[in-house]
């Protein structure tokens, strides 16, 4: 019986390795995402609206429109405009139309929103390192090759 099932407390084996891979991945997606939320939430952000304010400061004075934030995000978000409405009114991101296309709407990190991931940045960079503390160098290089591959051409 394999760890897995063990975990989830399943008797009959699965009907494929790829099977149990693919289950095997989202039980530990969801167990690091937990984590995250939890270092998240403790600062009143969800992981979506933390990768929206790195996003926008990356950007820098320029700001993003919606679609490129959208582009960008690590995981899809149904709706976009309301996850920067929820920012904006925190008070960690602004909007302003662009003054030679009216359609397009900018966003930008507000001067409090730099403020908050200043204060999370150091949590947040010593997570992963805490996460897969029990994997080495090579490990990693190897898991992330071997992520790469599976979501190649999808």
């Amino acid at each position: 019986m394999s760890r897995l099932q063990q975990e989830i407390k399943q008797t009959k084996p699965f009907t494929s390795l790829a099977e149990e891979t693919f289950l095997n991945l989202q039980r530990t997606a969801d167990r690091l995402l937990a984590e995250e939320a939890e270092v998240l939430a403790r600062h009143d952000l969800t992981p979506p609206q933390y990768n929206v304010l790195r996003i926008l400061r990356g950007a820098g004075a320029n700001g993003h429109p919606c679609q490129e934030i959208a582009a960008r995000m690590i995981s899809r978000v149904p709706d976009i405009t309301r996850l920067v409405d929820r920012l904006e009114q925190a008070g960690l991101a602004t909007r302003a139309r662009d003054q030679q296309d009216r359609r397009v709407v900018t966003v930008r990190i507000a001067p409090r929103g730099e403020q908050l991931l200043a204060s999370i940045d150091p949590t947040m960079r010593e997570l992963p390192k805490r996460l897969f503390g029990a994997l080495t160098t090579r490990d990693l290089q190897t898991l992330n090759d071997l992520l790469v591959r599976a979501r190649a051409d999808r």
